[in-house]
């Protein structure tokens, strides 16, 4: 590889806590050689789930190296118990040691200065962080978010809510730092819970607005804090480019499309589709999907809130094409049956774990369909993660697997194949 990639990553220059960050994996290493080790990883996978290698066309290089992200949970914590504040990712292999990363390089500069300002701010005022165990302290995550294509910059800090937090003070000292972006907000969100996630018991806005605006291959789309968006704008811009190519003849079909997050792919569809139904368990991403087809002007988009596998049936028209998108646990087995059950001709598989989509494909070559291609992409260069999109058939109907079987079935015929396997 030729171009700039390469040379990046031949530079000495390494992030200073890649040594003990868990969020980088390949620090250090020539971009040739994080691709060719990802592109091993999805190999041995397909060879493991006896995936026709010939289907996979590979693995696309990345669009940008470096400051690629547009969202990260930063998470207060210390290093050694009781030891000074922190504030960043986890220690690697210490979950519950917090190391600062202020200076990582997956980010826009402008998330490091916010993160330096914050932890500097709270480490003067003497606040503690929130203790997994004893469940006592105030501070537990920082959240920045950014609009790529329009520089605008959200920021939400998580604390719990027993305890004081100088609000004004946080509020004017992130205004005043000097930023390549503009703050378009400041929230404060409220969490009590005893998990250790980002969770939106309730919420205060100290500045502007509770969501950023973005722009994606020509849609307007407004990101609230707690919606799901992609964050790499320009890699996801050529994968659903290519996801719309898989099926380009949606003219007056029914379009659904599953885990549909803030609805891009359901709104990049509508302009040919007759409608597009979208189905999303977060309810800030259907509110923002809601809204954006508003914004778009797009009248055919429909959207309904809740669990995939439960509220397929609540869609008054049958597909005609299906584009899934789900999160990295992959789709409940109910869901894959259900979607087999409609016996359409092709089914798009958007996939951010490799694994589960591979755990998927066992059940779906079952029910009756086949692979025609698998491409995989580098949207998050230094990491190990990589995103897939899977195009499958439907096999014609003398060679298909009858799916009116239960799953409990399935399963109880399957394990005692294995069975019968080993004894032989």
């Amino acid at each position: 590889m030729s171009d700039n990639r390469t040379k990046i990553f031949n530079k000495d220059k390494i992030c200073p806590q890649a040594e003990h960050c868990g969020g980088c994996k390949f620090q250090g290493m020539s971009y040739d050689e994080q691709i060719a080790e990802k592109d091993k990883s999805i190999r041995r996978l397909l060879e493991k789930h006896d995936i026709d290698e010939s289907l996979y066309l590979g693995i696309e290089p990345a669009v940008s190296v470096l400051r690629y992200r547009n969202k990260m949970e930063y998470t207060f914590g210390d290093l050694e118990k009781g030891g000074e504040l922190e504030l960043g990712m986890h220690y690697r292999g210490r979950f519950m040691s917090i190391i600062t990363t202020d200076e990582c390089q997956l980010v826009p500069d402008d998330f490091n200065r916010v993160l330096r300002a914050t932890l500097e701010f709270c480490r003067l005022r003497g606040y503690r962080p929130y203790h997994r165990k004893t469940h006592e302290g105030l501070l537990r995550n920082l959240v920045v978010r950014c609009g790529v294509r329009t520089n605008e910059l959200l920021i939400n800090i998580v604390t719990a809510s027993s305890l004081v937090f100088d609000e004004e003070g946080f509020r004017e000292m992130l205004l005043g730092l000097d930023l390549d972006m503009q703050i378009v907000g400041i929230m404060r969100t409220f969490n009590d819970s005893v998990a250790d996630a980002v969770i939106d018991e309730s919420h205060k806005l100290l500045y502007g607005r509770d969501y950023y605006n973005e722009e994606i291959l020509g849609l307007k789309f407004k990101v609230k804090a707690f919606a799901f968006f992609q964050t790499n704008i320009e890699a996801v811009e050529r994968l659903y480019g290519d996801v719309l190519n898989l099926v380009p003849d949606v003219s007056g079909k029914t379009v659904y499309d599953l885990y549909c997050g803030t609805g891009t792919i359901s709104q990049l569809m509508a302009s040919r589709a007759k409608d597009v139904y979208g189905i999303d368990i977060v309810s800030d991403s259907i509110e923002a999907a809601r809204s954006n087809t508003e914004l778009n002007g797009i009248e055919n988009c429909h959207y309904i809130c809740g669990d995939v596998k439960e509220k397929l049936d609540e869609i008054p028209q049958k597909p005609d094409v299906i584009v899934v998108d789900p999160p990295r646990a992959g789709i409940h087995d109910k869901a894959v049956k259900m979607l087999c059950s409609y016996g359409i001709d092709e089914i798009v598989y958007v996939s951010c774990n490799p694994k589960t989509l591979c755990i998927n494909l066992d059940l779906f070559r079952e029910l009756g369909y086949e692979i025609k291609q698998i491409k995989a992409y580098d949207n998050f260069p230094l990491t190990s993660h990589v995103e897939t999109v899977c195009l499958l058939s439907n096999r014609k109907p003398d060679a298909r697997v009858k799916i009116d079987v239960d799953l409990e079935d399935y399963y109880r015929i399957k394990d005692e194949q294995k069975k019968n396997k080993a004894s032989e």
